[in-house]
């Protein structure tokens, strides 16, 4: 297995993160990491999507787990690994917010494909969070 987790802490309000998060069709205007994205239904267990990042092939990914208001969960399954995102939201405390983006790899090629892949897929989570956060702090 290959973990990683990122975290940032901001005054802006659980469900206002919220709402760019269940908002995907809006993801590329905050989140460079994202060309282009094809949303197969509501931001609901089970729904396919399809994002592009800039200059790279499209990935075909599914939500899997949502907890409204707290955490959403996509991955990504390649048959010998499975890239699972979680995004969540704490309250460390009264009137701050901590998001959090964690990704594993998991799966009989977790070992050989985690080093190499994680790092590339979770290079981004400081830009990605501080533009979310921006978003939802303005």
């Amino acid at each position: 297995m290959w973990e990683y987790e990122y975290s940032v802490e901001t005054t802006a309000a659980p469900d206002t993160l919220w709402r760019h998060w269940s908002d995907m069709a809006a993801w590329p205007r905050w989140n460079d990491g994202i060309e282009k994205i094809e949303i197969d239904g509501p931001f609901a267990v089970g729904t396919g999507f399809t994002m592009t990042p800039p200059g790279d092939d499209p990935i075909r990914m599914r939500i899997t787990e949502i907890v409204r208001g707290e955490l959403f969960v996509d991955e990504m399954d390649a048959g010998d690994f499975v890239v699972r995102t979680v995004h969540r939201l704490e309250r460390p405390q009264e009137g701050r917010t901590r998001v959090v983006y964690r990704t594993e790899i998991t799966g009989p090629a977790a070992d050989q494909v985690g080093p190499e892949l994680g790092p590339a897929i979770t290079a981004d989570f400081p830009e990605v969070v501080a533009a979310l956060v921006k978003l939802a702090e303005g």
